[in-house]
This record gives C-alpha cells, structure tokens and sequence, in this order.
C-alpha cells in the first residue's frame, strides 16, 4: 500500500505483485477510520484474510509521523521515505499527478520490500519523547527570525523619514519623543503610535526568548535526562557553548545511532557531491541533504573551535590548508573543520574519546 497525502484527500494505492494491476482509492484527509476500511476492502478485493499483513509507506512531509505510528499501531509495516531520494523522469517536461504518484511509491516499495534497499533513502522515525525535544530549540529559531524581523521594521520605518538609527536600547518610548526631521518636527502620530506597538512586539519575543534562556539553564542544573548530560559533557570542551551543543545533542547524537562517520556526514549533510564523467571531473560542493538547522549551527561552532582551539589536531589541519588563504577559501575550509567536528562530537558521547589535542574543561 502507498499513500500520496494531502490536506483534502489521501490516494491510496494497493496491489500484491508487481503482475498485479495496482488499484487507486480516495479517502478523506485525516481519516484513519476511512484508511481503516479502504485497507480491508483491499484485502477482500485481492482474496486475502484479515490475517495478511499489510506493507506500506508514504512520503515525508507536513503530515510528520503520527501517521507512520497509527499505522505500525494497525500491525501495518510501514516506512517514511524522504521524497527527494526518489528517482524521477529527467524529461524537461514529464506528467505528475497523484495517481502516478502512487504506482511509483508502490513500484519503490515492492522493489525496497525485495531487498533492493538503495531504492530510496527511508527516514529515522524519532519517538514521540525525542520528537517533542526538538521544539525548544526550534521554537528559539523562530523567536530570533521574529525578532530580527520587528528591528528591521522598526529601523525601516525610521529610515522613511530620514532617521538613522543605530541600536535599540533604552526607553524607545521617550527617544521616539526626541527625535525630529531635518527641519525640526517631531514624528506624525501615526508613525510614532505604530512604532510604539512594532516595539511592544519586540519586547514580548525578547521576553520569550529570555524565558527559553532559562528553562536551558535549568534544565542543564537539574536534568538528569540523558540526553542533557551529553549536553553537559560536550560543553566541557572549550569552545562549545550550551546553545550549540544543546542543538546537536538534541536533533541528531541523543537519539539517532550511526553505524560509521560516513552515515554521521551524510546524514548532516556535509559529505561532497563529485560530478566525474568522461573527461568532466569537478566537484559541486556539499550536497545539502539533511537538517539544515545543524548544518548551520555546525558551522558557527566550527568557528569557534578554530578560535578556542588552537591545539586541536582539527584546528592545525585547517590551519595547514587554509590559514594562508583568503577569505573565500577559509569558508570552504571551515565546513571540512565542521565535518571533523561532528565526528569528534560523536566519538567523544558515544566511545568518550577524546577529540586529539582538544582543551577539555572538567566540570567541578
């Protein structure tokens, strides 16, 4: 059985062979008691009992995973692909509907359930406990994006009537009283009443951002959760402040497990995209699949560790490739420095070795 998902309809396709002719149902979006029947009907229509298991899959997206664990809680087999490791038509212009969706999901399925396990990539479905972990971090994300967005506002709308303002600080209230144009004139009122509630707004993320602040901290002082104390013991190495280490404890080391670093770098999204052919042999750069969001926080503490680091058998390599270039290719050298530290990271919680040379700061 495939499922090609979507708000107001789910397409459900069911077939027992390849030489089987696959059939195509609608069900209504979120109804799982509808899912429910359609899969028995199949099972009548095929000549099967009630008894015969069920194989499926569906596309990872919005819908997340709670349809995955509704399935496995039916007995059904199930497995989340990520839709960009599916092989498409490389046509400039090919057909694409839902119904055509579906054969493919089902003929990937019946080949990947045969053994061919490279058919796709299928996705690490996390529990609901180490799920729920991500949103403290992700929600600090948003905050910061809501926060940036109210100062640029604010900065922009100053910037209209020729006034430059540098920082926010201070009783904004009483500086919007000071300030005047070129001429003199203090702001409209309506300019100065919509600054003052663009403030408020800022005020209020600012405050939920502190609040998240700390609960971290708390969390960090108390917690005897796992995955916190892996947190805590990565902060032990110089460098690495609360906030990145709780990001990469969280999203990938405190649940994910990993066979060898290549699956570690792959699943990060900082393993190399060679373009060999023929006579063509260039290198396109890191191939971007995997969580962004640690990717990008990869980075920043590769910076870091540069600095805080200087000892380190990753700092010295960097500095051995790239210390004598330009800036450009110090940014290409840093994700090097970003994929050695993910492994390091990920040896140093799981098989507590130590990264070479590294400056290791002991909790007392």
């Amino acid at each position: 059985m495939a499922l090609e998902l979507s708000d107001k309809t789910w397409k459900v396709g069911t077939t027992v062979s390849p030489a089987q002719k696959a059939r195509t149902k609608n069900v209504r979006g979120g109804d799982v008691d509808g899912l429910r029947m359609e899969i028995s009907r199949a099972k009548k229509r095929f000549g099967l009992t009630e008894e015969t298991a069920v194989v499926s899959c569906y596309e990872a997206g919005r819908e997340g995973f709670w349809i995955h664990r509704w399935l496995e809680s039916e007995g059904v087999i199930n497995a989340v692909v990520d839709p960009a490791s599916i092989d498409v038509n490389r046509r400039k212009r090919r057909a694409k509907t839902d119904r055509l969706d579906v054969f493919k999901l089902l003929s990937n399925l019946m080949r990947w359930w045969a053994g061919e396990k490279k058919v796709w990539s299928v996705v690490v479905v996390p529990s609901v406990r180490d799920e729920d972990a991500r949103h403290f971090h992700r929600e600090r994300e948003t905050l910061k994006k809501e926060r940036t967005t109210h100062i640029n506002r604010i900065k922009c709308l100053l910037k209209l009537h020729g006034i430059c303002l540098k920082r926010i600080e201070g009783d904004f209230a009483k500086q919007l009283g000071e300030m005047r144009f070129s001429d003199g004139n203090p702001l409209p009122p309506q300019i100065r009443q919509r600054l003052e509630r663009e403030y408020q707004r800022l005020e209020y993320v600012e405050e939920q951002i502190r609040l998240l602040a700390r609960q971290r901290g708390e969390a960090l002082r108390r917690s005897t959760d796992g995955r916190i104390a892996k947190v805590r013991k990565l902060t032990q190495l110089r460098g690495t402040g609360e906030i990145g280490a709780w990001v990469v404890v969280m999203e990938v080391l405190g649940w994910r497990v990993f066979n060898n670093r290549r699956q570690l770098g792959s699943y990060i999204g900082l393993t190399g995209t060679p373009s060999d052919s023929g006579d063509t042999n260039r290198e396109q750069g890191i191939d971007k699949a995997g969580n962004a969001l640690v990717r990008k926080v990869l980075i920043e503490m590769a910076w870091n560790w540069v600095r805080w680091q200087p000892d380190s058998e990753i700092t010295k390599w960097f500095n051995r490739r790239f210390g004598g270039a330009g800036k450009r290719h110090r940014r290409i050298g840093i994700v090097g420095v970003a994929r050695r530290l993910i492994i390091a990271y990920w040896r140093y919680l799981e098989q507590d070795v130590e990264p070479n040379g590294a400056n290791i700061v002991k909790a007392t």
